[in-house]
């Protein structure tokens, strides 16, 4: 009996099936077809090529299909006007072990099905074989006895060839989607660790040395424009051949020299690359194809954090917040470009981060800017804006110099300098010993922060127990109920105190009084455990409570690894008279938004969750994308438009609810 194909409305997509980003109809979501799709959206969105001049399972020779076939722009889809064609397949299954990346010999029996297809079809100069986490390029070479095909690193854009090295070597980069971008970030780790045997950290920070290479030399780009001239590029083919793997290195090294020399807060000067020739070539050539400087805050973030998570995860209560949680936060805080915003928990910097991608989005909407579609005068003013903000009003803290570099890193790949992010215990500041204390003291001192937004680590396992700290701290001592319905300091200090209950209290010493606000995210039992009535007396006391958000335990499992329910709080700090004003009457009432969310965009596993009709088939709706690409050497805009699954995310639309709320009775 034969399957009857599922009937797709123009608003829904029946379960187990995705939609086809060329023609918008439903096929089966294979793990095959995810790759495909996946490889799909970067043909379009970074290459260029339009839905029109593409088609899937073409038959290009008898059995033989293309998985995706890419013909001569406006020309009919026939074999003779078929100019590139890819074969994907599914991701390997390996868990959480590291990949070994194949070099084009080791995958020769996998590549002989595509060479196959370019040797039987004249037209098709460009093939590629993936299986989305190998990418194998290759370019026809016809000569007169013998059709060769050769490894070449990336395909030229649509409407390109691969034209010389020096054409290369002039800044043809393309802004990266945010699934390939992550999956290039892998790839060029997973070299490293996999293929040249080093352990995760040491690949780690190798790759972070290419990484600021890449953005120093971006960064002379904006500076020196015309008279630019770039260094961290790849031939397409020099990464196949020893004299230009040498090449390669001799433009990089010098990159690194300069690097180390500008950002002496963060190399000590006597890093060095250690890779291989062949894999620094290969690592070059992975990034050298996208300009970062313009590639979304956010998809930069996402790859980063993916392999931060894997290789910097602390054994103090340290793990990373999840980019949902962190974008709600600076959401609801909504930091202006006048406010100082400070982390005294950074860890890799993503609230900091989160902040620079929030204000980027501000400033475009001033201008009218959407983007990815800005000329070159829009995008340098609003990039020197940021930069500017970055330096002068972002501020991070954490007391692991390790993940100080990480933040310091993630600053620079997001856009900035990567200062003003210093090593001290923020528990015991302004005291302590720790490198950057004094000039943390002169920057950020106690009650001179507009904003906070934190992520502290907490839990009992990991108590405080510093008589020093202890003493610094109201909430480290022994409080007992008055006969006036509330607490009193009794004088005596508690031998040890878990660190989130003091960081509540650091927090908001270190906000402005009146109108200083923080976002912070808490374990429930603060806020619900009666043993800890007196901290939620004393947060009332000293603070105006602007929301209560219930996160589900997805919301940290999946990504952060950690089983446990917590909650995002957030306050606004009181001056002296407000609080002294309600100590000689009654506190006046006050608003207090609250919401719940069941849903984050994923279960716990990590799996993602699409809203669903009451029968069970996911909802689709409309998006559109404009974009401003190259095509054929030339800068065009375009607008496309394709329905697809809507995220099951909670997060989004409590930030929309908060300013609905804010509206009504801000006054």
């Amino acid at each position: 009996m034969s399957r009857m194909k599922p009937v797709q409305s123009e608003n829904t997509i029946s379960a187990g099936y995705t939609l086809d980003y060329i023609s918008g109809k439903q096929v089966k979501e294979t793990p095959r077809e995810v790759v495909r799709q996946r490889v799909v959206r970067a043909l379009i969105h970074e290459y260029g090529f339009s839905p029109e001049d593409m088609r899937l399972d073409f038959p290009v020779n008898g059995r033989k299909k293309a998985d995706i076939a890419i013909f001569h722009h406006d020309k009919e889809h026939i074999v003779e006007n078929l100019s590139r064609a890819v074969l994907c397949r599914q991701e390997p299954n390996v868990g959480k072990n590291t990949v070994r990346i194949r070099d084009f010999d080791q995958a020769a029996k996998d590549l002989d099905e595509i060479e196959t297809i370019m040797r039987e079809v004249d037209a098709v100069q460009y093939g590629l074989w993936t299986n989305g986490l190998e990418f194998f390029f290759v370019e026809k070479e016809q000569k007169r006895f013998e059709t060769k095909c050769n490894p070449i690193g990336d395909w030229p854009m649509a409407e390109e060839s691969i034209g010389t090295k020096e054409v290369i070597s002039d800044a043809h980069t393309r802004v990266a989607d945010n699934e390939m971008l992550k999956i290039t970030f892998r790839r060029c780790h997973n070299f490293i660790h996999g293929n040249e045997g080093m352990p995760k950290d040491a690949a780690f920070w190798q790759f972070l040395y290419l990484i600021f290479c890449k953005m120093h030399d971006e960064n002379l780009r904006t500076k020196q424009r015309q008279a630019w001239q770039c260094r961290f590029w790849a031939g397409p083919k020099e990464q196949f051949d020893a004299q230009g793997r040498k090449a390669i290195r001799a433009r990089i090294e010098g990159l690194f020299t300069e690097v180390k020399r500008q950002y002496k807060n963060i190399f000590r000067g006597n890093e060095e690359i250690t890779l291989s020739d062949r894999a620094l070539a290969f690592i070059v050539s992975e990034l050298a194809k996208y300009d970062f400087t313009r590639t979304d805050v956010d998809a930069k973030g996402m790859a980063y954090q993916e392999l931060v998570g894997v290789n910097l995860r602390g054994d103090r209560g340290q793990y990373f917040t999840p980019r949902g949680v962190v974008k709600l936060v600076i959401e609801m805080l909504d930091p202006k470009e006048n406010e100082t915003l400070l982390d005294p928990a950074c860890g890799t910097g993503g609230f900091l981060v989160a902040s620079l991608g929030h204000m980027l989005k501000k400033f475009r909407e001033e201008q009218s800017i959407h983007p990815g579609n800005e000329s070159t005068s829009e995008f340098l003013n609003v990039h020197e804006r940021l930069k500017e903000y970055a330096a002068t009003k972002v501020f991070g803290a954490d007391f692991d110099p390790f993940l100080i570099r990480a933040a310091q890193m993630n600053m620079v790949l997001a856009g900035d300098g990567g200062g003003h992010i210093y090593n001290i215990n923020s528990l015991e500041f302004p005291q302590g010993h720790l490198s950057d204390l004094e000039i943390a003291k002169d920057e950020i001192p106690l009650g001179s922060i507009d904003i906070l937004a934190t992520n502290p680590p907490f839990g009992s396992d990991i108590p405080i127990t510093d008589r020093n700290i202890l003493e610094q701290y109201e909430l480290a001592h022994v409080w007992e109920r008055d006969d006036e319905g509330g607490f009193r300091n009794t004088g005596r200090l508690h031998g040890s105190v878990s660190p989130e209950i003091l960081f509540v209290e650091r927090s908001i010493k270190w906000i402005k009084p009146g109108p200083g606000r923080m976002g912070i995210v808490l374990p429930d039992g603060i806020l619900g455990n009666p043993a800890a009535e007196y901290i939620r007396w004393w947060i009332m006391r000293e603070t105006q409570v602007l929301a209560s958000i219930d996160l589900p335990v997805e919301a940290f499992i999946a990504e952060a690894n950690v089983n446990i329910l917590t909650s995002l709080l957030f306050l606004r700090r009181k001056d002296d008279r407000e609080k002294h004003r309600e100590a000689l009457s009654r506190a006046e009432e006050y608003p207090v938004f609250m919401a719940v969310a069941d849903k984050v965009g994923f279960d716990r596993r990590g799996n993602k969750l699409y809203k669903r009709t009451p029968d069970g088939e996911e909802i689709v709706a409309p998006k559109q994308y404009t974009e401003r690409i190259r095509i054929g050497g030339r800068f065009v805009e375009r607008t496309l438009t394709r329905s697809e699954k809507i995220e099951d995310n909670d997060l989004p639309v409590i930030a929309e609810k908060y300013r609905e709320f804010l509206r009504e009775h801000q006054p």
